[in-house]
């Protein structure tokens, strides 16, 4: 049995509960003869995966339901070998490269390579190329962008590229002034209370107004999110009545203990106490960057007004030099010791950097 958010998964364009003036825009482009390489870009939880698979439905057919998922190795220049999963059908295929990390260059070179250099074989196809999904896209190096520009412009014949972010910002200019950008925002209140709505009578129950505000204010714009929640509240209180508390995920209760370390006390062995919890929070597979915007929410909110501006300031900093850098505990430790640093000069006018 598949969870709702899967289950009552949009299957086409027509299906869609909200953005309609995209949906039509999509099924506009769908139906031209000149399809271009599109840019899906928009917060967690939004839907941009789901319009992706809308958009090649009307592209291709049902045929692109029909997958299978390959596990692909590819060889380094140092001969070393990264493997990669593959969901594909006849007409499409969608990778992450991200999953190679600093390899990211050598899955797209040789994937892309290969599929533009074939034309699409099936007689049935609508279309005469074939369409590559990249999803995290913003995650993508230096190199694998370049190498993806190269590859957009020279093979345009037998493919098409559609990307996944969640930002344009680490995105090369090249790549975002070759492809159609389509911004996919966060459903308001009213969309998410109607797809709740939707996915409640669906299964067989009224969604009372109260749980429904409590799921939409926790998810805060995710829709994926509000529907798994809907779920879980479901399973534990089957009416969905009585004093209804949505529970936090662990590593997010776990980064708001961190946070509060930080505010609670100033010294070198605290900076250790934290370091050891951000290895355990890595260990889980907690993306750093989501570790570090989860804390830091948190201690700005524990702290005097003056300070927000910098300790936000500080975070944005080492987000970068954490994306460029590889010891991704050294910039999250780094900005625990900047924001230490600042609590004490506003406090005290002590500066732990002394202690170095």
């Amino acid at each position: 049995m598949s969870l709702w958010v899967d289950h009552y998964r949009p299957r086409s364009l027509d299906e869609l509960h909200y953005h309609k003036h995209l949906s039509s825009r999509l099924r506009s482009l769908a139906a031209s003869g000149d399809f271009p390489h599109m840019l899906f870009y928009g917060p967690p939880g939004a839907g941009k995966k789901t319009r992706i698979s809308c958009t090649l439905k009307e592209l291709f057919g049902p045929g692109v339901d029909k997958l299978k998922v390959d596990q692909r190795v590819f060889l380094t220049q140092s001969k070393r070998k990264i493997e990669v999963n593959i969901v594909q059908s006849n007409f499409h295929l969608e990778i992450t490269p991200s999953e190679a990390g600093n390899y990211d260059r050598t899955v797209i070179q040789e994937l892309l390579k290969e599929i533009a250099q074939t034309q699409q074989v099936d007689l049935s196809a609508k279309q005469r190329f074939k369409v590559v999904v990249i999803n995290e896209a913003d995650s993508l190096s230096r190199d694998a962008q370049a190498a993806l520009r190269r590859t957009m412009e020279k093979y345009m014949t037998n493919m098409r590229i559609i990307l996944c972010a969640n930002s344009t910002s680490r995105l090369i200019a090249p790549i975002k002034s070759r492809c159609l950008l389509i911004r996919v925002a966060a459903p308001d209140p009213d969309e998410m209370r109607g797809v709740l709505g939707y996915v409640a009578k669906s299964v067989g129950f009224d969604l009372p107004p109260d749980p429904a505000d409590k799921i939409i204010e926790d998810s805060n714009g995710n829709m994926r999110k509000a529907i798994l929640v809907l779920e879980a509240l479901k399973m534990q209180s089957p009416d969905l009545t009585g004093n209804i508390t949505i529970a936090k995920p662990d590593w997010e209760t776990y980064c708001h203990k961190v946070a509060d370390l930080i505010v609670q006390e100033q010294t070198p062995a605290r900076v250790m106490e934290v370091r050891t919890k951000f290895y355990e929070l890595l260990s889980h597979c907690i993306p750093p960057t989501v570790i570090l915007k989860t804390v830091a929410e948190r201690v700005v909110e524990r702290v005097d007004e003056s300070l927000k501006a910098d300790i936000m300031h500080w975070a944005a900093f080492y987000e970068v030099r954490m994306r460029l850098g590889n010891k991704k505990i050294f910039h999250l430790e780094a900005w625990v010791v900047k924001v230490m640093s600042l609590y004490k000069q506003f406090f005290y006018g002590i500066d732990l950097t002394d202690f170095d």
